[in-house]
C-alpha cells in the first residue's frame, strides 16, 4: 500500500494536497480504494457544493460496495474531475493522481495542518 508523503489524511481515508492557490485537492488513498473493489461509478458533487467537514462529498460505487467520500475540511467545492464520469477505474489505477475527485476552496485552511500527516495515516492503517 502506498502513502503519498504530500499530502494530509483522515481517519476514513481520504487525502487532501494543499494547491499552491490554498485550494485542495481532494481523493482516496490507495488503503480505500484497494478495500473498495473495483470502483465502476463516481457521483461527483456539484461545483459551488458548499460543504461542513465530514459531510458526504461524493460517493463511489464498486463491485463490493457503495462508499461515501466525505469531506476533509469545510469549504466550497470549485472543481471536479470530470475524467471520473467516463473513467471511473483512474481511482483504483492512480488514487493520488489522476484519481483524484475534487478541488476544495477551504474555509479554514488551517484544518488541513489539523490531519493526519503520511507517518500517522501509515500507522493508522497498519493495523487495519
Amino acid at each position: 500500500m502506498q502513502v503519498a508523503q504530500d499530502r494530509r489524511y483522515t481517519d476514513d481515508h481520504e487525502w487532501a494536497l494543499q494547491e499552491s492557490d490554498g485550494k485542495m485537492r481532494i481523493g482516496i488513498s490507495d488503503f480505500a480504494q484497494d478495500a473498495l473493489g473495483d470502483v465502476v461509478y463516481v457521483e461527483l458533487p456539484e461545483v459551488g457544493k458548499t460543504c461542513s467537514k465530514g459531510d458526504s462529498l461524493s460517493e463511489i460505487e464498486s463491485t463490493k460496495s457503495v462508499s461515501d467520500v466525505f469531506a476533509p475540511m469545510a469549504g466550497t467545492v470549485v472543481a471536479v474531475n470530470e475524467k471520473l464520469v467516463d473513467h471511473p477505474e483512474l481511482i483504483n489505477a492512480d488514487p493520488y493522481g489522476e484519481g483524484w475527485i475534487a478541488l476544495l476552496d477551504p474555509s479554514d485552511p488551517t484544518e488541513h495542518d489539523r490531519m493526519l500527516d503520511a507517518a500517522g495515516y501509515a500507522e493508522l492503517t497498519a493495523n487495519a
